[in-house]
C-alpha cells in the first residue's frame, strides 16, 4: 500500500466487493420490512416497453403464464435486476466523498471514479435480462406494428434466431475474457489496481442470465403462437 499513501481513505478492495454483495440485500430487506409495517409502497413505474404495450400492443393482454421453468427464470430475471438497481446508490455517494474530500479538504481520491464506472459497467450487463423480461430492450417496429397479432409473435419467434447468436457469442466471448483475466491476475492501469477478474466474471453472468430470459421468452411466445392459432381455425 506504499503507492497509496497521501491518498487518504482509500477504499479497500475486499470493502468494495463486500460492500456490493451485501448492500442491494439490505436495501431490498428494509423496502419489504417497511411496505409490511406501515410504510407506502409506491406503485412501480412502467418500463417504456410496458407504456408502448399499454397503448397498442394487444400482445400485452395475451401474455402466456409460463411452465414453471420460465416461472423460475423469470423470478430470478426480475429480481437480479432489483439487485443491481441499488448499486446506483453507491455511485452517487461515492461521488459526494469525492466532492466534498476535493473541494473541502484538496484531497482528491484515486479510487471513486474507477469505482462507480466498474459499477455501472457490471449494473449495465446484469440488467440485460431484467431489460429483456419487461420488453425495454429497442425494437425497430417499422413492419412490426403492421403485423396482426399471430404474425407479431411470429416475427418474435423469427428474430428469437438473431438473439441467441449474439447470447451465445457474447458468452462464450465473455468466458474467455474471464479465464483470461483471472490466470493473469489482471488489475487496472490506475493506483487503486482492483482487480479485473470480478468484473468480467459479471459479463459472464449478465450473458448466461440473458440467454436463459430469451429461452423463456421464447417458450411463451412459441405456446402463444400456437394458441393464437387454434383460436384461429377453432
Amino acid at each position: 500500500m506504499s503507492d497509496l499513501e497521501g491518498f487518504g481513505f482509500v477504499l479497500p478492495h475486499w470493502f468494495y466487493w463486500g460492500w456490493l454483495a451485501v448492500m442491494p440485500l439490505i436495501m431490498m430487506a428494509w423496502d419489504k420490512w417497511s411496505s409490511g409495517h406501515g410504510g407506502e409502497t409506491a406503485e412501480p413505474e412502467l418500463t417504456p416497453g410496458e407504456l408502448q404495450a399499454e397503448e397498442d400492443d394487444p400482445l400485452i393482454y395475451l401474455q402466456f403464464e409460463g411452465n414453471w421453468f420460465t416461472k423460475v427464470v423469470d423470478w430470478i430475471c426480475d429480481k437480479s435486476g432489483l439487485f443491481v438497481s441499488f448499486w446506483t446508490v453507491n455511485a452517487v455517494v461515492f461521488y459526494f466523498f469525492e466532492v466534498v474530500m476535493r473541494y473541502l479538504f484538496n484531497m482528491p481520491t484515486i479510487w471513486v471514479h474507477e469505482s462507480s464506472f466498474l459499477l455501472l459497467g457490471m449494473q449495465y450487463l446484469l440488467a440485460g435480462a431484467f431489460a429483456m423480461l419487461h420488453g425495454a430492450h429497442v425494437r425497430v417496429d417499422v413492419m412490426y406494428n403492421l403485423l396482426p397479432v399471430r404474425g407479431r409473435v411470429g416475427m418474435d419467434i423469427f428474430t428469437s434466431m438473431f438473439f441467441f447468436m449474439f447470447a451465445l457469442v457474447l458468452l462464450i466471448t465473455s468466458w474467455t475474457f474471464f479465464q483470461n483475466s483471472y490466470s493473469m491476475n489482471e488489475t487496472t492501469v490506475e493506483t487503486w489496481g482492483i482487480q479485473y477478474w470480478p468484473v468480467k466474471g459479471m459479463m459472464v453472468l449478465g450473458s448466461f442470465l440473458l440467454l436463459l430470459a430469451g429461452i423463456s421468452k421464447l417458450i411463451k411466445d412459441i405456446v402463444l403462437f400456437v394458441r393464437l392459432g387454434r383460436e384461429r381455425t377453432a
